[in-house]
């Protein structure tokens, strides 16, 4: 029998790590996965900047409801007839009133189904009523659940209202804010 040579091993020797099995490549899924996280990104970045963004990121997200609030005194007769129109369900009672700076006052409305209605007068109840240009009447009117109301114009301008201001939010990019003060 021959010599076994130094380091040289009797039995065939089989390393630990088994290289006989071919890799998968790894581009072509790191690619994909890549690609799907920066499109959920974008939406998620989208979706944060129609919130209204701007803010300091800490303002809780506002949920919108269609529960029945506590509601006080009849609308207004010009509210009542708007309401109709735009589909209401019984009479529209007054949820929330506040008077502006500028003297707009603002009428948020609820129906018999919980949902909200948006009427505005520049110099108020007492000021000649002209829809579409001194009085303005919002249906689909969404609510935060902490006293924050808001409606979308036919033109995309946002109104917000709540108890110590009324923004304005035009499609240009403009915002006007009117404090609200006292009656």
């Amino acid at each position: 029998m021959d010599r076994l040579g130094a380091g040289c091993h009797p039995l065939p020797v089989t390393p630990l790590d088994d290289h006989s099995q071919q890799r998968q490549p790894l581009f072509f899924p790191v690619v994909i996965a890549t690609a799907l996280l920066t499109i959920i990104g974008m939406v998620g970045g989208y979706l944060l900047s129609r919130r209204g963004g701007g803010g300091s990121g800490n303002e809780p997200v506002p949920v919108p409801t269609h529960t029945q609030l506590p509601a006080g005194q009849a609308c207004l007769g010009q509210t009542q007839e708007m309401g109709v129109q735009a589909g209401s369900n019984g009479e529209l009672r007054q949820v929330m009133r506040v008077r502006t700076d500028s003297r707009t006052v603002v009428w948020i409305c609820q129906d018999d189904d919980g949902e909200l209605f948006y009427h505005a007068n520049k110099g108020g109840a007492e000021a000649p009523w002209v829809e579409n240009k001194t009085a303005l009447f919002l249906a689909g009117v969404q609510h935060d659940g902490q006293g924050e109301f808001w409606a979308t114009a036919a033109n995309g301008t946002v109104f917000r209202v709540n108890s110590d201001r009324l923004v304005i939010e035009h499609t240009n990019g403009r915002v006007e804010e009117q404090e609200v003060v006292p009656e």
